[in-house]
Parts: C-alpha cells; structure tokens; sequence
C-alpha cells in the first residue's frame, strides 16, 4: 500500500461518512459559543458575580476586541466581502451543480459562520454605541451567546439531516 492510499483512507473525501468531519464540527461550535467576541464565557459569569477587578478586565477585552472588529471590517470590509462572494458562489456551484460532497460539508461549517460573524458585528457596533459596562455588557454578550448556540443547534441539525441523507443515498461502499 503506497502512502497515497494510506492518506485517503485516513482522510475520507465522503465528509459526511467521516468521523472527523463531525469532530471538526463539534469543536467549531464549542468553540465558538464559548468565545463571545473575543471574550471566554467563565470571565463573563465571573465579572457578572464579583464585579470589581474582573469587570474591568472584562470591559477592556471587550473593548479592544470590539475596536478590532470594528476596524477591519471598515478598512477591509468591502474585500472581505468580495472574496466570500467568490468563495461561496464557487462552494454553491461546487455543492450544487455539481454534487461534490466536500463542498457541500464546507457550505454546512461555512455558511452558520458568516451568520455568526455578522451577529458578532452587529453586537460589537451596539456595544460601541453605548452598551460597553456594567449589566448593559452582560445582557448584550449573554445575548450574543444564546444567539450563537442556536445558530449551533440550528446549524448541527441541519448538517446532520443532509448528511444521513446523503449516507443513506450514496450507501455504505459509495
């Protein structure tokens, strides 16, 4: 067996039959509704139950993560938003016309992001606009978390329906 099939076999191109694709997808998710713009979730219980030092911590980072984000997306918005245009038309023909099952699994982890990028924009421009201390910064990140977790579940249920149909329309051999 040469090292090419060796690859292959390890790395599955049916994404939906794989294992680590649903790993990947898994930790994507955990990942990204336990860092709330930028933020870990346990500073913000923790600063929302004692205050004081961890408050100021917590409205600093949220500060300077939301001034990040807000900067590129003023200064390279207008790229980013061509070149996820290319990416995703590409991925869509791709997952579409085609019926390539690898970009139909990156559409499934792509697009729920986007969303969730967005929503972080928006949070971010709402806590810059006036909601940046005190219970104001907490409603508004605990918010932007549960907002995030159902985009989650949302996006996990979908994937997982259109990749048991998938399994079960290409069958076990393929």
């Amino acid at each position: 067996m040469n090292l090419y099939q060796v690859l292959f076999e390890l790395i599955d191109m049916r994404s939906f039959s794989n294992l680590w694709y649903w790993i990947m997808l898994a930790v994507m998710w955990s990942s990204a509704s336990h860092w709330v713009l930028g933020v870990p979730f346990d500073l913000i219980s923790r600063a929302r139950r004692q205050g004081g030092a961890l408050q100021d911590d917590l409205e600093v980072l949220v500060r300077i993560n939301t001034a990040r984000m807000l900067d590129i997306a003023q200064t390279a918005g207008v790229w980013l938003v061509a070149f996820l245009g290319f990416i995703l038309t590409t991925l869509l023909v791709l997952a579409v016309y085609y019926k390539i099952e690898f970009a139909q699994a990156v559409l499934f982890l792509l697009v729920p992001m986007i969303i969730v990028s967005l929503l972080s924009l928006r949070t971010s421009r709402l806590i810059k606009a006036g909601e940046h201390q005190g219970d104001a910064l907490h409603r508004r990140l605990i918010r932007h978390r549960i907002a995030t977790q159902a985009i989650g579940v949302l996006s996990i249920f979908v994937t997982s329906m259109f990749g048991m149909y998938v399994n079960l329309y290409t069958g076990a051999l393929g």
